[in-house]
């Protein structure tokens, strides 16, 4: 298993390796969460995939995707948009409620949007924990050297056991929503703690 931190400057020496995480996003995202989500040629994509962000991907030798995440500075802006979290807070995004948060999104540079966190469907149940700390510990070993000391992020209303579980300084920041079917629950991610 080997883990990948993609941005548009590294892309082209990864294959098909960004494309293959795109793809299981809209396996995971359209396919079985059936979220309405933009897509073509078999990949999701949204606004906030742009060259200011970053992708984690965890795969295999063949660059078979196991998991992923997205990280976007939370100071960038493509025409309305900034982060997703900061957008749905302003009334841009229908699908997240505005109250996702108990008080104003951040804007900073030293603050970093997660978003789009999957593990495939595919993983072995025997091999998903293994996985999901790979994602996590790259997560936070690539948003490090981006410069952020914290990210901001919507997460299953479970994850912050799993965080805790592996030292991340894990905390609420805002209330239990159902966003696409699930509770989830957006979180602030301090990491000036160091990981087990």
């Amino acid at each position: 298993m080997q883990t990948t931190t993609l941005s548009f400057d590294n892309i082209h020496s990864h294959g098909r390796l960004f494309a293959n995480l795109l793809r299981a996003r809209h396996r995971t995202f359209i396919e079985q969460a059936h979220w309405d989500l933009p897509a073509a040629d078999g990949m999701e994509f949204d606004q906030y995939d742009t060259p200011a962000s970053r992708w984690v991907a965890v795969h295999d030798d063949l660059g078979g995707i196991k998991a992923g995440v997205r990280l976007t500075p939370t100071t960038h802006r493509c025409g309305i948009y900034s982060y997703m979290i900061r957008d749905a807070q302003l009334g841009l995004l229908d699908t997240i409620p505005r109250d996702i948060l108990f008080g104003n999104a951040p804007i900073a540079p030293h603050i970093w949007e997660s978003s789009r966190v999957f593990v495939c469907d595919d993983v072995p149940a025997c091999d998903r924990t293994r996985v999901q700390l790979q994602l996590i510990g790259s997560m936070v070993q690539s948003a490090r050297e981006l410069g952020a000391t914290s990210l901001i992020g919507l997460i299953p209303a479970s994850g912050p056991r799993l965080a805790r579980r592996v030292g991340l300084d894990c905390r609420p920041a805002g209330p239990v929503r159902d966003i696409g079917g699930s509770d989830s629950v957006a979180v602030t991610i301090s990491m000036q703690t160091k990981m087990h």
